[in-house]
């Protein structure tokens, strides 16, 4: 079968830095289908080999561990770039004619990758449609969106409503990186294809969950755009509610799109609604202090860079269990992990045992960058009569598999080619996630609710942070990547 890729935004960062990479190592790797073509359309003028040669640099740069400039010499003649600028209609007609000269054939799949600024998302939709691209009777027609999909439920809805005008849903794949992540994918393995865990995932034996994702640089050059979005919309909406969702489901019927994320969608309505006043007791926002010092910061801006949101799943199988999510710029270093803390045993015969369920039992699930798993459990210590020490399990995907961890990318591309969308996000999904989120962001727009904390870099986030947990009788695992 012959599949066509077409990236909009192609002069952008994301399609030198990921996109043409991971589809570089999926060619070089032979998991590629022979048959792809890459076509790019940008305002920026190129000539095909032009684009090429860029593209050899940047490809260079990206995966300089691997590239080869033979193989790119195989791989570049499917490289082809169209100049064009999404705001212009006539520049659709002509980008049609040419792939249908391109291709010689009716039938092919194409794949519109709309690698854009998120406000050109509605028009390019609604110029493939109206330019006839997206007419699925001349073969497949699929299109890919970028995050964030809206900047809230109202924005999202509308968007959903713009796309499925052109595109039935399941022919849009909504793409969150961290779903292509080979950890995150693990968790399902994890959980679903091993007994011994299956019997402990749920209230009777689970204290809490801890998930968090912390960024250990500060926002820099993307200081004006962050200071619109802020840590919630930018890190809890998509990836910490997908790895809650993930961590939380029951097991589907079958390993397929629609069967996986009907459970992740049961999960999110699951998830109880917050007020005003749970938002004021149960979320922690702080802001790093020489954030507003940052270009572009307003200097009263009060954007959280760190947030802290407790949340509960009211089912049958996590009732009374909390899931605690937390992200963070300025952070002690980068690592996105998800913990599940057991309870503490019901009696403790040994002196010196755990006091509490912080200290006992947890299953850490490194998602990066230090892909693995880390069971803590107490042992004896020996010669040292019945005193206690805990200890671990430890499992590595660097050490256990040899090479590189492949980027999210080329899992998500090549299943974008394919038409297998069970790590993408439904439409359902993502309306459910906002309706999670907003109430906070509308909470958090009244001054003092919760008060701004200010945290130092190279920090867990604010001081209150701990002791809001101590006051739970919980602790953060707060340590770099341990695996």
């Amino acid at each position: 079968m012959a599949y066509t890729i077409v990236i909009f935004g192609a002069s952008g960062d994301l399609t030198s830095r990921k996109l043409i990479p991971a589809l570089y190592e999926l060619h070089r790797k032979n998991r590629l289908p022979p048959d792809v073509r890459v076509v790019g359309f940008s305002r920026t003028p190129f000539s095909h080999e032009q684009w090429r040669e860029r593209l050899a640099e940047s490809t260079a740069q990206y995966e300089s561990k691997t590239f080869d400039r033979a193989i790119w010499d195989q791989f570049a003649p499917a490289l082809f770039y169209h100049p064009g600028d999404i705001e212009h209609l006539e520049d659709f007609h002509r980008l049609s004619a040419f792939l249908d000269q391109l291709e010689g054939q009716p039938g092919v799949t194409r794949v519109y990758y709309l690698s854009t600024a998120p406000k050109f998302y509605e028009p390019a939709i609604a110029a493939l449609g109206v330019s006839g691209m997206a007419d699925q009777s001349r073969g497949t027609r699929r299109v890919v969106v970028e995050k964030p999909f809206g900047t809230d439920l109202q924005s999202a809805r509308h968007l959903n409503e713009a796309v499925h005008k052109v595109f039935p849903e399941q022919h849009v794949y909504r793409i969150d990186h961290y779903l292509g992540k080979e950890t995150v994918q693990n968790v399902l393995v994890l959980r679903f294809a091993n007994a011994i865990f299956e019997p402990i995932w749920n209230r009777n034996y689970v204290d809490h969950v801890q998930i968090t994702a912390a960024e250990d640089g500060v926002v820099g050059r993307r200081a004006a755009f962050y200071d619109s979005v802020g840590v919630l919309r930018d890190m809890f909406q998509n990836h910490l509610l997908q790895l809650l969702a993930l961590t939380a489901m029951e097991a589907p019927a079958r390993f397929e799109a629609d069967a996986i994320r009907d459970e992740k969608v049961k999960v999110f309505r699951a998830i109880r609604p917050l007020r005003r006043e749970d938002v004021f007791n149960d979320t922690i926002r702080g802001q790093y202090r020489k954030y507003r010092d940052e270009p572009g910061v307003p200097p009263d801006s009060e954007t959280a860079t760190f947030a802290v949101v407790k949340l509960h799943v009211d089912n049958w199988r996590w009732q009374g269990v909390p899931f605690l999510l937390r992200s963070g710029k300025a952070m002690p270093c980068r690592t996105t992990q998800i913990v599940i803390q057991f309870r503490a045993v019901p009696h403790m015969l040994f002196e010196g045992g755990p006091k509490m369920a912080s200290q006992s039992n947890r299953l850490v699930i490194q998602v990066q960058p230090a892909e693995g798993i880390q069971l803590h459990f107490y042992t004896k210590v020996p010669d040292g009569g019945m005193r206690l020490r805990q200890t671990d399990l430890s499992f590595s995907f660097r050490d256990k598999f040899s090479g590189e961890m492949p980027e999210a990318y080329q899992r998500l591309l090549l299943d974008a080619l394919h038409g297998d969308a069970s790590l993408f996000a439904r439409s359902d999904e993502v309306e459910l996630c906002w309706s999670i989120i907003d109430p906070i962001q509308e909470t958090w727009a009244n001054p003092g609710w919760p008060p701004l904390a200010l945290y130092e870099a190279g920090t867990w986030g604010p001081p209150d942070s701990v002791g809001w947990m101590c006051r739970q009788n919980r602790e953060w695992f707060d340590y770099c990547p341990v695996i």
